[in-house]
C-alpha cells in the first residue's frame, strides 16, 4: 500500500492537474504601433495573435490562464488620451482554460488606440486571486504611453501590498541597442520583470514571438507555490509551537532564528526539513549573492543534542529553492545515567528544531516564506533486509522523450512515471521539480542532457545543476556545470547520477552517504538553469531531456509499530494510512515515551513518505556551489 500526504499538500502532489498550476494573466499589447509591419511578414499584431494560439496549443488542460489586451475601445489623438490611459478590457478571466474561447477572443482583438501598461498590470492583478501565488505575461512593442502610474512604480506598490505576484515581460520588436525609444521601453519591461522576480526575454520577429510565449507562460503558470499549514516560530525554545507530522508554512527574516517542537515517541525517528525559494533577482553581485540555512536539534529543557546541519548556495537570485535538512534518532536511544546533559537528547519526548537564515544575499526581502516537513516514523519490530545493495546500473532508454512540466516546488514536481526518457524546456533562471515514487528495494539513477541553443559568448554562458532529494527533502547527490548553448550531459564524468536501493537499514550503513536512502516513498530531482553570466535577456530556452531508470524489484520493507489505532491511520507524515492488520488494544495509561503495546503493521501497512520540497564562487565560469556542514 503507497501512501499520500494528507492535507493542503496533498492536493498538490498527488495530482498533475490545475491546481498545480499558478493563476495567469496574458496582458496583450493592442495599441495602435501594433498594426505595424513584422519582419517576417504581415502586422506585429497578427504576429502576436499567432502566437496565443501556440500558447493555447501548449497550455494544459484546464490551466488557470486568462486574456486582458489594452488599446482596442479608442484611437490614439490627443482628444482621446484620457479615455485611452484607462482602456483595459478583460476577454477571459483566468478561470480553467477555455481553449477554444481564448482563441475566439484574440482573434477578434483590432489595434488602435494608446499603451497604458501600468494601467493594465493594475487591471490584471485586479483578476487574480487574492492569496496565493500568481503571474502576468505581459507582451507589448513599446513603453507606456500614458504614465504615470510607471508600470515599475505598479508592480513595487503591489509588492508592498503583499501580493504574491511574478511578472514576466516579453519585449516584441523591441530593439535592444541604441537608446532612443526602444531602450527606454526595453528598460522599462526588464525594470518591471525584475521588480517582481520575472524574466523579461526579446522577441524579435513573428517567428520568436511565436516561439517565446507558450514558453514564458509555461514558467509563469509554474511559478513557486509555498504551502502547509500555517505556522509560527518562536525566538526562544520555551515558547515554541509544537509542530505535528505534515508540512507547515512560516516566514523567516534575514538573520533570524525560529524555534518549532516535535513530539517524539520513544523508538521513533524524527525528519524535519526546511525550504526556503528565492525570489529571482537582477545585478547582483556573484560574491554576494550568497545564501546560508542552519539547523540545530535541542533536547529536554533546550538542551544542546549537538546535531548541527548547514545548507548553502549561491547564485540566490537565480530563484534557487534552498532546503535544510535533518534526521533526528535520539529517541531510538536509552539514557544511560551518565550525564543529564547527554540524557537530555536520548528517549522519547519533546525535541526542538531551531531555524536561522544566517548568511543573506543582496536584494533580497527581508522576510521569506519557509515550508517545514515533519516525520515521526514509528520504531519496527522488524526491519526486513539489513545488507545494503548494489548501485543499479543505467539503462539506455530507447523511443520518444514524454514531454512533462517541472513544477516550482516540492509540493508540484512534476510526475516521472518510472524508466524512460522525458522532456521540458526551462526559461533562464528557473529552478524546477520532478519526482518518482520508489518502494523498499528500488532505486534510481538518471541523467540530465541541454539541447543546443543559438549564441556562444557571455550573454549564453548559464550555470546548470541538477540535484536529487530523499522524501524527507535531504540532498543526496548533485552535479553542476557551465553551459555555453552546447549540448553537454550532467552529470559529465559518469553515465547518471545512482542513488542504492532503498531499505530501513541503509541508516545504520559504513559509507554515510548511503544512509539516507533509508525510506520509501517520492524521490525529488531538481533542474536549474541559471541567468547568463552577463544577463541581457536575449538567451534562448533551454531544452533538456531527463533520462531514468528506476532499479531494483520492489521487496518487503519494514513492520511499524503504532502506539494505538488511531496513530496506524495517520501515518508518521501526516497522510491516512490503510491498516495491514486487526488493531491491537493499547496498554491503559500508556504515556508519550512509555513503552506500550502496540499494533504491529505488516511491510505493506505503511511503506512511504510522500515529502511533499558555497563558499567559493567561480566568477570565471558561473557554476553554482554548494555545500553542507554536519556536526553531531
Amino acid at each position: 500500500m503507497l501512501l499520500t500526504l494528507a492535507g493542503p499538500v496533498a492536493g498538490a502532489q498527488g495530482t498533475q492537474g490545475p491546481a498545480e498550476l499558478a493563476p495567469t494573466m496574458l496582458v496583450l499589447d493592442a495599441s495602435g504601433s501594433m498594426t505595424g509591419a513584422d519582419p517576417a511578414g504581415g502586422t506585429k499584431m497578427d504576429a502576436a495573435k499567432k502566437a496565443v494560439h501556440a500558447l493555447v496549443a501548449a497550455a494544459p488542460d484546464g490551466a488557470p490562464v486568462g486574456l486582458a489586451v489594452y488599446g482596442t475601445g479608442t484611437g490614439n489623438s490627443d482628444a482621446e488620451r484620457a479615455q485611452g490611459c484607462q482602456d483595459v478590457t478583460v476577454l477571459r478571466p483566468p478561470g480553467a482554460i477555455d481553449k477554444a474561447a481564448l482563441a475566439t477572443a484574440v482573434d477578434g482583438v483590432v489595434p488602435r488606440g494608446y499603451t497604458p501598461i501600468g494601467r493594465s498590470l493594475q487591471v490584471a492583478a485586479e483578476q487574480l486571486p487574492p492569496e496565493g501565488p500568481r503571474s502576468i505575461v505581459l507582451v507589448s512593442d513599446g513603453e507606456d504611453t500614458c504614465a504615470p502610474p510607471e508600470p515599475c512604480d505598479v508592480v513595487r506598490t503591489l509588492s508592498g501590498q503583499g501580493v504574491d505576484l511574478v511578472v514576466h515581460a516579453v519585449g516584441f520588436g523591441v530593439d535592444a541597442v541604441g537608446f532612443g525609444v526602444d531602450a527606454v521601453a526595453r528598460a522599462q519591461l526588464a525594470c518591471v520583470a525584475q521588480a517582481t522576480g520575472g524574466t523579461y526575454t526579446d522577441a524579435p520577429d513573428a517567428g520568436a514571438l511565436q516561439r517565446v510565449l507558450p514558453r514564458v507562460t509555461a514558467t509563469a503558470l509554474r511559478n513557486y507555490q509555498p504551502a502547509g499549514t500555517p505556522i509560527t516560530g518562536t525566538p526562544t525554545f520555551d515558547a515554541a509551537p509544537v509542530a505535528g507530522p505534515g508540512q507547515h508554512l512560516d516566514t523567516i527574516g534575514q538573520h533570524e532564528q525560529r524555534y518549532y517542537a516535535v513530539d517524539v515517541p520513544a523508538g521513533a525517528t524524527a525528519y524535519f526539513s526546511a525550504t526556503v525559494s528565492f525570489p529571482r533577482l537582477r545585478g547582483i553581485d556573484l560574491v554576494s549573492d550568497f545564501n546560508t540555512l542552519q539547523l540545530r536539534t535541542y533536547g529536554d529543557g533546550g538542551e544542546d543534542c549537538h546535531e548541527f546541519v548547514s545548507e548553502q548556495t549561491s547564485r540566490s537570485s537565480d530563484g534557487a529553492a534552498l532546503t535544510v535538512a535533518t534526521t533526528w534518532d535520539g529517541a531510538t536511544k536509552d539514557a544511560t545515567g551518565s550525564s543529564p546533559a547527554a540524557d537530555a537528547c536520548k528517549g522519547g519526548g519533546r525535541y526542538w528544531f531551531a531555524l536561522e537564515w544566517d548568511r543573506v544575499s543582496a536584494g533580497v526581502p527581508e522576510r521569506l516564506p519557509v515550508e517545514l516537513l515533519v516525520g515521526v516514523e514509528p520504531a519496527v519490530t522488524d526491519p526486513g533486509p539489513v545488507a545494503v545493495l548494489p548501485l543499479g546500473a543505467f539503462v539506455e532508454p530507447t523511443g520518444t522523450p514524454r514531454p512533462v512540466v517541472g513544477g516550482g516546488s516540492f509540493n508540484v514536481a512534476g510526475t516521472l512515471d518510472g524508466s524512460g526518457s522525458y522532456s521540458d524546456v526551462l526559461q533562464r533562471g528557473e529552478f524546477v521539480f520532478y519526482r518518482v515514487r520508489l518502494d523498499w528495494g528500488q532505486g534510481l539513477t538518471y541523467r540530465v542532457r541541454l539541447g543546443e541553443t543559438p549564441g556562444r559568448g557571455t550573454e549564453n554562458l548559464s550555470p546548470v545543476s541538477t540535484r536529487v532529494y530523499t522524501p524527507t527533502r535531504e540532498e543526496i547527490g548533485e552535479e553542476f556545470a557551465s553551459y555555453n548553448g552546447d549540448a553537454r550531459q550532467l552529470p559529465s564524468n559518469t553515465p547518471a547520477l545512482t542513488t542504492v536501493p532503498v531499505r530501513y537499514g541503509n541508516r545504520n550503513a559504513d559509507v554515510v552517504a548511503t544512509r539516507t536512502q533509508s525510506v520509501a516513498g517520492w524521490y525529488s530531482i531538481s533542474v536549474q538553469v541559471g541567468a547568463p553570466h552577463t544577463d541581457t535577456g536575449t538567451a534562448a530556452p533551454v531544452p533538456i531531456q531527463l533520462d531514468l531508470t528506476v532499479t531494483g524489484d520492489p521487496e518487503p520493507g519494514p513492520a511499524y509499530a503504532f502506539s494505538s489505532p488511531e496513530a496506524q491511520r495517520i501515518g508518521p507524515f501526516g497522510e491516512p494510512g490503510t491498516p495491514a492488520t486487526p488493531p491491537v488494544a493499547v496498554a491503559p495509561g500508556a504515556a508519550q515515551g512509555e513503552a506500550a503495546s502496540t499494533t504491529v503493521v505488516s511491510p505493506g501497512g505503511w511503506a512511504t513518505i510522500a515529502g511533499g520540497a558555497a563558499l567559493v564562487v567561480a566568477l570565471g565560469t558561473g557554476l553554482v556551489l554548494r555545500s553542507r556542514r554536519r556536526a553531531r
